[in-house]
């Protein structure tokens, strides 16, 4: 890969896929876009726009070379942005035959694999021979509605080749967006998981009327949390401080724009988990990530009582006043 990043490709068609789409063109002449339904892409292609989601966002569709064959995309692009929901991305991979190992791919999966219950990255080093210095992963705090709107955002780029991820960092900056350098991939994707728990348990609380106190108490005690679990999972040199990690909570808990939050507060408000999962237009990933980190953590034995409140909530079918009682009572 000589020419890094050569033809970069987004694949992926909901609202994330879209504002990145957006961002790379703003840097880029051209990019190649995957897009599973073909009905979207010629309805894209006539109204200028995604159909279905931030639809204000016109684009230059001379610029955008559209697939709807998953193996077509990837044979005519070097770098590849993956932005499916998590729990979608092995069905989407079953009909990926043409080999990844010598593309350059970035993850901006904000979840977990479920039944895998292994990170993003992970997942296509072990299964798709990718090497780790041919990948990346994105991190808030960015809500891609705030990008629609050309608002002042950040993101984190990660990834263990530090000229590459300079590089791509240049690619995601523009003057509505500034971009940061990491190397803690590990670190910052188990931050993308956990961070969408803890906005679900926000929600939660702001549907049964918990107030602004409450949510400051909740939030520290879930940085704290986030701590241990990062500390115990991938033992590494970072400040939990950092945007990447106390950022992107903070966004994803408190924002009207942040689909978890939404869920939660369904529940926090009587909706039954399916029944908020049904009026949902979109994917609440924090549902999947709760049980994944659970999972997880019964290796890890990280001390956290936020997340377990929460998979019982989920899971268990337990009463989200009850659990939250006790939970209360462990906070400082």
């Amino acid at each position: 890969m000589n020419n890094f990043p050569g033809k970069i490709a987004v694949f992926g068609g909901g609202s994330w896929a879209t504002a990145l789409a957006k961002i790379v063109l703003s840097t880029q002449p051209q990019i190649n876009w995957y897009m599973r339904r073909p009905d979207r892409i010629e309805d894209f292609k006539r109204m200028k726009h995604n159909p279905a989601y931030l639809s204000s966002i016109t684009f230059d569709t001379e610029r955008i070379t559209f697939y709807a064959n998953i193996n077509q995309a990837v044979r005519d692009s070097d770098t590849i942005i993956f932005v499916t929901p998590s729990p979608f991305l092995k069905q989407h991979l079953k009909k990926l035959k043409t080999l990844l190992k010598d593309k350059f791919v970035i993850s901006a999966i904000k979840g977990i694999v479920p039944d895998e219950n292994m990170l993003v990255s992970d997942y296509f080093i072990r299964y798709y021979g990718l090497p780790e210095e041919h990948l990346a992963i994105i991190a808030g705090p960015c809500h891609a509605e705030e990008i629609a709107l050309e608002r002042l955002s950040y993101l984190t780029v990660a990834g263990r080749d530090t000229e590459r991820v300079e590089q791509l960092c240049r690619i995601f900056s523009t003057p509505y967006l500034k971009s940061a350098c990491s190397q803690d991939v590990t670190g910052i994707e188990y931050a993308s998981v956990l961070k969408n728990v803890y906005a679900i348990v926000a929600g939660i609380c702001h549907g049964m009327k918990y107030g602004d106190n409450f949510q400051a108490v909740l939030l520290s005690n879930a940085i704290k949390e986030m701590r241990r679990f990062l500390d115990t999972a991938h033992v590494t040199p970072r400040d939990i401080t950092d945007s990447a990690y106390l950022g992107d909570l903070l966004v994803t808990a408190c924002s009207r724009f942040s689909r978890n939050r939404t869920f939660g507060s369904m529940i926090g408000k009587g909706y039954s988990v399916k029944t908020a999962q049904l009026e949902m237009e979109m994917i609440a990933e924090g549902y999947y990530g709760t049980k994944c980190i659970y999972e997880i953590n019964r290796t890890c034995r990280a001390d956290m009582p936020i997340m377990d409140a929460l998979y019982g909530i989920l899971y268990e079918q337990k009463s989200p006043v009850a659990v939250l009682n006790r939970l209360t009572d462990t906070f400082k």
